[in-house]
């Protein structure tokens, strides 16, 4: 049976408090959508659920499958971006890699025998960041290709992004709009500051980041690059975040926000990739029902069927599409109990009241 909607007010969730433990600190994150600040509130409904293996199926930031991971739960991390993928090797997957201070060395010196590519200098200019600035990434993305330790290359990926999302005007890459940064002009949103500074200052604070995060939580957790559906992984839980489609049917892209990191990963196949009728130089994307408003029901209902085994926990919105009865009339289909908890919290892009959704089917 389905239990009664709960509501719960944002400020109850600073009551939850994650599980002591001296290793292992969740590394911040800015990507559009994540539940870093809503990670207590999760972790509340779901630490009495039994279960001892999970599936963060949509991956993301890696911030809900690094809450299971503290949990002490063997984790498994799929996403269908690649960048996402170095993510969560870097910080669920590994147990004990760092980088050390020699390698965040070699990374940021331009090396006398590598002759170095200026794709991003040339295909980028006047787009997301300086000319002084692209030539830097070059360099870098070049170096941390040279890295032959996959977690080392990770966290070195990691910091990349973040020093990328950090200096960028809404931390997103879905338009041309390095003039917000440039312009001499009062500023009511933003941060100058932090957009004028040195790239190699903020790669340096993420790398710091990206190592106190990783810890050994004594399980074999493993990451994936896959469709969701092609994925062949048994979990006790599956928790599922999947993209968001608004109750008008407009769908939120990740990888037109994030293309340009995606690029960074396919550097050497880059220049095949792009879009060129894009002004912004996006990367051609491909078809994505998770962000179709005509094929979203039937992606969920192929999903729920085929991870009806396992404990599902979605997270959702309550003006998404579809609506929640919706969904949780699918869930009946393979689930007996069924609640749903309701969380007032404003994304900070995000004009709506909309309040965030845990749905929970066992």
């Amino acid at each position: 049976m389905c239990s009664v909607i709960t509501k719960t007010k944002q400020k109850q969730s600073q009551l939850f408090d994650l599980p002591a433990n001296k290793t292992g600190v969740l590394p911040s994150t800015r990507y559009q959508g994540s539940k870093y600040k809503i990670i207590k509130w999760i972790d509340y409904y779901t630490k009495d659920l039994k279960f001892d293996s999970v599936l963060d199926a949509f991956g993301g930031t890696g911030c809900v499958a690094y809450m299971f991971k503290k949990n002490g739960k063997q984790v498994f991390y799929n996403d269908s971006l690649q960048f996402n993928y170095y993510v969560g090797l870097a910080i669920i997957e590994n147990s004990k890699i760092i980088l050390e201070n020699g390698d965040v060395s070699f990374i940021l010196k331009k090396q006398s025998k590598i002759k170095y590519p200026t794709f991003i200098y040339g295909t980028f200019h006047d787009i997301y960041f300086t000319d002084e600035e692209n030539k830097w990434l070059d360099v870098i993305v070049t170096n941390i290709g040279q890295i032959k330790n996959k977690y080392k290359q990770a966290l070195a990926y990691y910091a990349l992004f973040q020093a990328c999302i950090i200096k960028r005007p809404y931390n997103l890459f879905h338009r041309k709009n390095l003039y917000i940064r440039t312009a001499e002009v009062e500023r009511s949103f933003g941060n100058k500051k932090t957009w004028d500074t040195p790239f190699e200052e903020h790669f340096r604070k993420f790398v710091e980041e990206g190592n106190s995060a990783v810890f050994d939580n004594k399980k074999k957790n493993k990451v994936f690059y896959s469709d969701i559906f092609n994925l062949d992984v048994d979990a006790d839980l599956i928790y599922i975040d999947t993209p968001y489609i608004s109750a008008k049917g407009v769908g939120v892209n990740y990888f037109d926000f994030y293309h340009f990191l995606e690029g960074i990963v396919f550097y050497n196949q880059w220049q095949n990739l792009i879009d060129e009728k894009s002004k912004h130089k996006k990367i051609k994307n491909g078809k994505n029902e998770w962000c179709n408003k005509d094929e979203i029901h039937q992606a969920f209902e192929k999903l729920f069927k085929k991870f009806k085994d396992s404990i599902l926990v979605v997270s959702y919105r309550d003006d998404g599409t579809p609506i929640i009865d919706e969904l949780v009339k699918m869930l009946k289909k393979y689930k007996k109990f069924i609640e749903v908890k309701k969380l007032d919290y404003k994304y900070v892009l995000s004009n709506g009241n909309s309040k965030e959704v845990l749905i929970i089917a066992k």
